[in-house]
């Protein structure tokens, strides 16, 4: 199975908030946002892999800047590591001001998907090749994350998180 680039799984949905989609004080739901992430994160996996895949978990996701109504938002999801069968999402949340067009970030998070076959069977996936250094970076740290949660979920005892004891040697 040849590897793949982060640019291979790139996905990009641009959207506009909606009164339906926002809270009282006109600011879009976070769920709403979620469910825009899931939707770009799970396109960006199976770009990478081929195959279906479920959302395994979310493992990050950070409300750095409140959403208005109206506001043009743009969810941007790359694979940022593949492991067995298993890929990490990373997605870029951008907004546009409505007057000058300038995007700033308001949001980011980190999914896990699970490339399965039809009868839900967890199958390989293809190798992470990073090529810039923000990819490369973003590499390098779903593998501590993924140790980490591993941990936290008794599945790995702590010698065996080894990038994480390398954090702190």
């Amino acid at each position: 199975m040849n590897s793949k680039t982060p640019s291979e799984s790139k996905t990009v949905i641009t959207d506009l908030v909606l009164p339906s989609e926002t809270n009282p004080i006109g600011n879009m739901f976070g769920g709403e946002l979620l469910a825009r992430m899931d939707r770009a994160a799970s396109i960006s996996a199976r770009r990478h892999s081929r195959r279906i895949v479920v959302t395994a978990s979310v493992n990050h996701v950070a409300f750095n800047k409140m959403i208005p109504l109206g506001s043009v938002v743009t969810v941007e999801a790359h694979v940022s590591r593949a492991f067995k069968s298993s890929m990490e999402v990373f997605m870029d949340v951008w907004i546009e001001d409505r007057e000058s067009g300038m995007k700033s970030k308001a949001n980011e998070a980190i999914y896990t998907f699970v490339a399965v076959d039809e009868m839900g069977t967890p199958v390989s996936v293809p190798a992470l090749q990073p090529e810039t250094e923000l990819e490369q970076s973003r590499f390098e740290a779903a593998l501590r994350r993924k140790q980490l949660s591993l941990l936290l979920a008794g599945k790995i005892k702590p010698e065996e998180a080894t990038e994480l004891k390398a954090l702190f040697e």
